[in-house]
């Protein structure tokens, strides 16, 4: 039915400004450009952070003092909030889009995983948007993803995705610190080689995200040695999945 499947997985720093706000503009412009995408006939997967941050603007500051009972009710109170972002953006563009909100026992072999193919498939072939967010709510300790780039790796896998486009706020690997002048980008990574040479000095946390670059490009080089290319771009540039989507140079690209 559809000539292309891919998931596209949006990290909280692109969608969020120094104040940790979310940005409004982005969520159009991504929702923009998976509406262009639909026209083509290549339909989306999106796997979206930024429940914690919604979940934030609604509450503002927390009393409670554990960190991960706080993490879930910011994540309880913000995760209807994305949706109602997305639901309404897309309204806008005629399209559909539908919540899922997976653990990680959902892709262990048995009828968790059964159940999870068939909710995905089922909503691609009513032409619906499946948003994956992990459901922090709940999902604590051992039933916990490292982040959601493996989510975004392992939903790719799970339907075998043509590509996965993995969207932070620089635009790829680079040689080194990607303000430094002489670090130049990687435009393309061969999942067996060994890149942590260039990693190990910037792998830090994403903000309010847990993912940073180390993550970002091990979870590509997983889905791409399942012969899934995988891009790891810029966000926050105008365009960026059509480009990658086009054939232009964009952001890091890991394949076979």
């Amino acid at each position: 039915m559809y000539k292309e499947i891919i998931v596209i997985k949006v990290g909280t720093n692109v969608m969020t400004n120094k104040d940790n706000r979310i940005v409004r503009p982005v969520l159009r412009g991504l929702v923009k450009q998976i509406a262009e995408l639909y026209e083509r006939g290549i339909i989306s997967i999106l796997v979206s952070s930024g429940s914690v941050i919604a979940g934030k603007e609604v509450l503002g500051n927390s009393t409670i003092k554990a960190t991960t009972q706080k993490r879930q009710v910011y994540s309880a109170i913000g995760q209807p909030r994305m949706m109602s972002l997305y639901y309404n953006i897309f309204q806008d563009y005629g399209m559909k889009c539908a919540q899922v909100l997976p653990t990680k026992r959902d892709f262990s072999l048995g009828i968790h995983r059964e159940n999870m193919i068939n909710c995905v498939q089922g909503l691609l072939s009513e032409g619906v948007i499946p948003i994956a967010n992990e459901d922090d709510a709940v999902s604590i300790t051992t039933s916990m993803f490292s982040d959601n780039d493996e989510l975004a790796s392992l939903i790719a896998q799970l339907i075998d995705a043509d590509r996965l486009v993995i969207l932070t706020d620089i635009d790829g690997l680079y040689t080194g610190h990607p303000d430094a002048d002489c670090s130049n980008l990687i435009e393309n990574v061969d999942p067996r080689e060994d890149l942590n040479r260039y990693i190990k000095d910037s792998d830090k946390l994403e903000g309010e995200g847990r993912g940073g670059m180390g993550s970002k490009l091990n979870y590509a080089q997983k889905t791409a040695a399942h012969s899934i290319p995988t891009f790891i771009a810029n966000g926050k540039r105008e365009n960026t999945i059509i480009d990658i989507i086009d054939g232009k140079s964009v952001g890091t690209k890991v394949s076979l």
